[in-house]
């Protein structure tokens, strides 16, 4: 005598490694994400090339602080007219001794200001 074998109970799939999942894209994407509008700024890198002319013009700039070409300077826009023939003469930024972003950012705005527009940011 042959028996029927017993039914199989079905078992609903488990949801909580798909929950997981889900939450982890969730927090990677959020973290990975950038939130709100930041002000663009064209500054280009050295690699990029182009001429440069005429006295070095290098801005160093420190937390607390702003050098043209190694001498320490309180008004930047007036340190630089005598090495400048016109405000489309290149300009060299190079952060110095842990000066955050925002510092350069600043600077970058204030010789905006001042007429310039060739600016190029070195590492």
């Amino acid at each position: 005598m042959e028996f029927a074998p017993p039914p199989r109970i079905r078992r609903k799939p488990s949801l909580t490694p798909m929950i997981d999942v889900v939450f982890l894209l969730l927090v990677f994407f959020m973290l990975a994400s950038r939130f709100g509008s930041d002000a663009v700024l064209n500054l280009p890198l050295a690699s990029s090339g182009g001429d440069y002319s005429g006295p070095p013009r290098l801005i160093d700039i420190s937390p607390d602080t702003t050098a043209v070409n190694g001498m320490l300077v309180d008004d930047l826009a007036q340190a630089l007219e005598p090495l400048v023939e016109s405000p489309t003469d290149t300009l060299i930024l190079r952060g110095r001794n842990g000066a955050n972003l925002q510092r350069i950012v600043t600077v970058t705005e204030a010789l905006r200001g001042a007429g310039f527009t060739s600016i190029v940011l070195v590492e």
